[in-house]
């Protein structure tokens, strides 16, 4: 079965991508570090997760956040729940990696890329057995996920030229009116 991505960038040329599919690391904590990365620059994005494994700063939990302790670390990001996810960190790192690898590839300047879109979805879920008492057996399930990013140039922003003049649509009456307008203006300066 062949994989494809969920979106296509706007301008292939200027984009560069990455997949990873069935990661072992947890679902939920992945979302929220795509999550907290998804718009930022990818050298910004880069120095973020460094600091994250580090304890500097802290991945907000905004999604499956129960349960989770807070620290004033997610107040940079209005919220009070926060976590150190270190595993889903690396796998985001390293998909990063890929992506920019992927963008110097195709003669792009990774200072210039941003990451438009980075989504985290569920895998199948990785079945064990766990041994209970009197014989019983009960399910030991992982949640792994897949992980799409694309990266993609900024685009510069283009002033809007300024118009001197205004183009208005008139009807016939509107017409007439401004005649009417003109007229008058005529003969008050007689």
């Amino acid at each position: 079965m062949k994989l494809h991505y969920a979106v296509e960038p706007s301008h292939p040329s200027k984009a560069a991508k990455a997949m990873g599919t069935d990661l072992k690391t947890s679902f939920k904590n992945t979302w929220n570090v795509c999550a907290a990365i998804k718009g930022m620059p990818l050298r910004e994005a880069q120095e973020y997760l460094e600091e994250v494994l580090e304890h500097k700063r802290c991945i907000p939990y905004r999604r499956f956040s129960g349960g989770v302790g807070r620290t004033g670390q997610a107040k940079e990001w209005k919220t009070s729940q926060g976590r150190w996810p270190q595993k889903s960190v690396k796998v985001v790192m390293s998909l990063l990696q890929n992506a920019e690898s992927n963008a110097e590839f195709k003669n792009l300047s990774p200072d210039k890329m941003i990451v438009k879109y980075i989504a985290a979805n569920r895998a199948r879920q990785g079945r064990r057995r766990t041994y209970r008492a009197h014989g019983r057996i009960g399910a030991y399930l992982s949640q792994p996920c897949h992980v799409q990013i694309i990266l993609q140039e900024k685009e510069e922003q283009v002033e809007k030229p300024e118009a001197n003049t205004k183009v208005v649509a008139f009807n016939k009456k509107g017409l007439a009116m401004l005649r009417m307008k003109e007229n008058r203006i005529k003969k008050t300066k007689k």
